[in-house]
């Protein structure tokens, strides 16, 4: 990802006015290295996913990554990653705030139209929001927004009215808000026609072969077509990569990379800053409710040891803060460096039961996951921790340990909002609050962060927030892994952002 360049949401002074957009579909539309983009061919493109977490729903549970990527090709998103701004319109070309910050207008793009012609209305956003929001984890996926405060206001604005002043509303637009037909049944929605770039031929078993959109309202799409190859594994699909079965590897990882260094024929495309894979711990109950343990964990671990030998470098030593590409992100706060003296002492004093041996759950859906919980426990045993590595099926982990577990591996694949993850995992009763932390001055810094339209005085606000996370939350975030996909010579203008904005691939071309 290129968080170097990412800037916050247009705020402060400029929040008075329309945050109108410079263009849709983001703003990496810049021409590739490697010539002019041409039109034609079929991309072939391997992506992670297993049999078991399978869904067609645009509104579901994305688990693989092959899912994600055929989803976010066929429907669009109101807002996407950003190049100069953290946050663009994709869906909507434009979005306004109340001077409250409570409202918010967005405006349906020009000419947007489904695959099959219709035009998109507001009555369309709206009803998919309201589908959104009322999932399971609706309520993480647009805080403070209820369904009933989800209306139109003409053929192309949609309005959204937030229990809370909120800055970053926009921001929470950019992942999952999936636009469908209003009305469309469930049973209809694997064949339901999308707005987005390519438009779905077939789907087999988590495999896909999608079409371009010659009318995408974001403008011209290079590709005739892409097929997506699911892999359970990244070994098997950088072994396709590597015998010319496919040409773009995504997400692989940094063993592949390895692998791929030597070779000629494909290049290493990395997207630094990419991946956060912290290690949770529960707060509310078990044995690591005490600060003071959770202060140990985060001082035993070697972070560089964890970024040489787990991602083979590809990837940078972190300071458990999440959200290390927003450009507010506090690097002033002192880096958390290893400490078994420290470490020791603070266990001792908790009365930290080293006689016991405790289970870190982990899975293997992400390269360097597993590996990452196998170094750690052999760091934990330097300070007299006895840490076991428990591996979990994809579903089974996410079913029994996610959100629920005293001690576990995770990833996060958006990293350029501090905000984004104080939201979602972070603040009390959040959604996906992992950790299940509960803090009444993080809340309080939360709260001002989303009530101030002032730039400036929103960077402190969020500094306050960060060193609170810093100092007790329940994330022991070691590293940051760099996104890695390895491609074919012939591929140009592969997504360089996090998130939703390595999925789209309408810039991507191929050369003769």
């Amino acid at each position: 990802m290129d968080f170097s360049r990412r800037q916050l949401l247009a705020a402060g002074g400029s929040l008075g006015a329309a945050a109108l957009l410079s263009a849709c579909g983001g703003d990496g539309a810049a021409p590739a290295a490697g010539g002019s983009p041409r039109q034609g061919g079929t991309l072939r493109i391997g992506a992670l996913g297993r049999p078991s977490a399978i869904t067609r729903d645009p509104h579901g549970t994305q688990g693989n990554e092959s899912d994600y990527l055929v989803i976010a090709l066929v429907y669009d998103t109101l807002t996407a990653p950003g190049d100069k701004d953290n946050t663009v319109g994709r869906l909507a070309s434009a979005f306004t705030p109340s001077k409250d910050l409570k409202t918010w207008r967005f405006t349906v793009a020009e000419g947007a139209a489904f695959h099959d012609g219709t035009p998109v209305t507001a009555d369309d956003v709206v009803w998919s929001l309201r589908r959104l929001r009322g999932t399971p984890s609706g309520a993480a996926r647009l805080p403070g927004v209820t369904a009933d405060r989800i209306t139109a206001d003409g053929r192309r604005t949609v309005v959204l009215v937030s229990d809370y002043a909120n800055a970053e509303l926009p921001l929470l637009t950019r992942l999952t808000t999936f636009v469908l037909k209003k009305g469309t049944a469930d049973k209809d929605i694997p064949g339901a026609p999308g707005t987005g770039p390519f438009k779905l031929d077939w789907y087999r078993d988590g495999n896909a072969r999608l079409l371009r959109n010659a009318h995408w309202h974001g403008g011209a799409v290079h590709l005739d077509a892409g097929e997506v190859t699911m892999f359970q594994s990244p070994q098997a699909m950088a072994n396709a990569m590597l015998s010319g079965q496919i040409d773009v590897a995504s997400n692989v990882g940094a063993v592949a990379a390895r692998t791929a260094k030597a070779r000629q024929d494909i290049r290493i495309v990395r997207r630094p800053d990419d991946m956060a894979m912290p290690i949770v711990m529960r707060t509310s109950s078990g044995p690591f409710a005490d600060p003071k343990v959770r202060e140990a964990m985060k001082l035993l671990v070697d972070r560089e040891a964890m970024v040489a030998q787990v991602l083979s470098g590809y990837g940078t030593v972190a300071n458990d803060i999440l959200g290390t590409g927003d450009p507010a992100y506090a690097r002033d706060i002192p880096q958390r460096r290893r400490d078994l003296g420290a470490a020791k002492k603070l266990l001792t004093d908790a009365g930290f039961d080293l006689s016991r041996t405790y289970r870190l759950v982990t899975t293997e859906d992400v390269a360097g996951l597993a590996e990452s919980a196998t170094l750690f426990a052999s760091q934990a045993r330097e300070a007299g921790v006895k840490v076991e590595v428990v591996k979990q099926e994809s579903g089974a982990f996410y079913q029994k340990t996610w959100l629920k577990g005293d001690f576990y591996t995770n990833y996060w694949g958006t990293n350029d909002s501090v905000v984004f993850f104080a939201s979602k995992t972070l603040t009390t009763g959040a959604g996906q609050n992992e950790a299940d932390w509960s803090d009444t001055a993080f809340d309080a810094a939360y709260r001002k962060v989303l009530a101030t339209a002032d730039r400036t005085a929103r960077t402190a606000a969020l500094r306050g927030l960060q060193r609170i996370e810093h100092e007790r939350s329940g994330y022991l975030l070691w590293g940051m892994a760099d996104g890695i996909d390895l491609a074919a010579p012939k591929v140009h203008g592969l997504p360089k952002l996090p998130g939703y904005g390595r999925v789209q691939l309408e810039n991507v071309w191929l050369a003769p």
